[in-house]
């Protein structure tokens, strides 16, 4: 059999797999894309509940006793400016410059998990915990970090900073059913988020990595030594406080 024939033979094998293999996968990526949510309808309201919450309402419902929710919405011109200030200086100080990712952040978490032999840093920007938070489970996988990145964009795509900004105060977890900055507040200071100071400010910051593990706050030494190092960062960076834009009505959301 001339060599040109069992070429074209192979030729037709290959284009044959491909099309076997290439028609399922690009039906599942096509599936996926439209499972992504619609994030415009935040740039005109706020959220009734959240991925992670609706999470925590399962994984009480399998104890044995039931979570309470406290989660009441302010917007952004009734939060502590001390408070939007140590946020973005402990969990993403390039937030009003990135576009979702922060490449540096990124590669220097990449460079300490690998000197300590572990993963200890995530690198995720503010968006980036915002899109999880919002629409993803807290699994571990390559499929649901892509679909994070492309919440990320569609985020910071469709609004602004501010924006961004005021909704992951308001759905952020800060202890066992206790979400956002004006429960947050009440619950550990017995005060409203407006009225917090820049050391209480710091100390919600600084739990935000372990929020249910300082419920009710602990000062720990971990927690002791990054409420310092947040206050210290405060008074050697320049944090922009956001132009706050009553693009939203107040929409107070209590629910305990």
């Amino acid at each position: 059999m001339p060599k040109s024939t069992n070429r074209r033979r192979w030729a037709h094998v290959l284009m044959g797999i491909t099309l076997v293999l290439g028609i399922p996968i690009g039906l599942m990526a096509l599936l996926w894309l439209i499972t992504l949510p619609d994030v415009s309808v935040l740039a005109s309201a706020n959220p009734s509940s959240t991925a992670l919450m609706d999470q925590r309402q399962v994984e009480a419902s399998q104890g044995t006793r039931p979570l309470a929710r406290q989660w009441i919405w302010m917007p952004l011109s009734r939060i502590s400016p001390h408070l939007q200030r140590a946020v973005i200086v402990a969990e993403d100080a390039s937030f009003f410059s990135h576009e979702g990712f922060d490449w540096r952040g990124i590669r220097d978490a990449m460079f300490h998990n690998l000197e300590k032999g572990a993963v200890r840093r995530g690198g995720s920007t503010i968006t980036q915990q915002l899109a999880k938070n919002l629409y993803l489970s807290s699994e571990r996988s390559l499929w649901r970090k892509a679909k994070e990145a492309l919440i990320t964009r569609l985020l910071e795509r469709h609004l602004t900073k501010e924006r961004i900004l005021e909704l992951y105060l308001n759905v952020a977890e800060w202890g066992h059913g206790i979400y956002g900055a004006e429960a947050a507040a009440r619950h550990h200071f017995g005060k409203s988020a407006a009225d917090l100071t820049e050391s209480e400010a710091a100390w919600l910051a600084a739990m935000l990595p372990s929020p249910r593990r300082y419920d009710p706050l602990r000062k720990t030494a971990w927690l002791t030594k990054r409420q310092l190092r947040i206050l210290r960062d405060l008074h050697d960076t320049h944090v922009p406080v956001p132009t706050h834009r009553n693009h939203l009505p107040t929409q107070p959301l209590s629910v305990n």
